[in-house]
């Protein structure tokens, strides 16, 4: 394992994958944890605040080109961002199963499914894990 990879690449590739990473631990954390106290909260706002730069940071990451310089996965970046307000919203509302439904939609999606795809030969954690 050798970070060179990931420290050789545009700086908004790097705060993503910096961003992704402590989302997924931080989310990971969140799922286990004792839910509705004022730690949970503190650490749902701080997961939003990540997830927010995972998804915004995508927009400078254009590796796969499928439609101009776009990808499926700015696609999801969208949804990403659009879903972050339901999130918080169902929360503030007191509507637990819709917040853990789009709390762990996209924690699985958005950084799980996601994430996966960026381990694939050629791609730069993969390099970094694998390389």
């Amino acid at each position: 394992m050798s970070l060179d990879p990931l420290l050789t690449v545009p700086v908004a590739i790097q705060i993503h994958a910096l961003a992704a990473f402590g989302a997924f631990i931080l989310g990971l954390v969140q799922f286990a944890g004792i839910k509705g106290t004022t730690i949970h909260r503190l650490m749902g706002w701080l997961w939003v605040g990540l997830m927010t730069i995972v998804a915004a940071t995508s927009f400078w990451i254009r590796e796969l080109h499928l439609w101009g310089e776009w990808s499926p996965i700015h696609l999801l970046s969208i949804f990403t961002l659009a879903c972050l307000p339901w999130l918080v919203v169902a929360a503030r509302a007191h509507r637990v199963d819709t917040h853990r439904w789009v709390a762990v939609s996209l924690f699985g999606g958005a950084l799980v499914v996601a994430g996966a795809f960026t381990f694939v030969p050629g791609r730069i954690m993969f390099e970094v894990v694998f390389g």
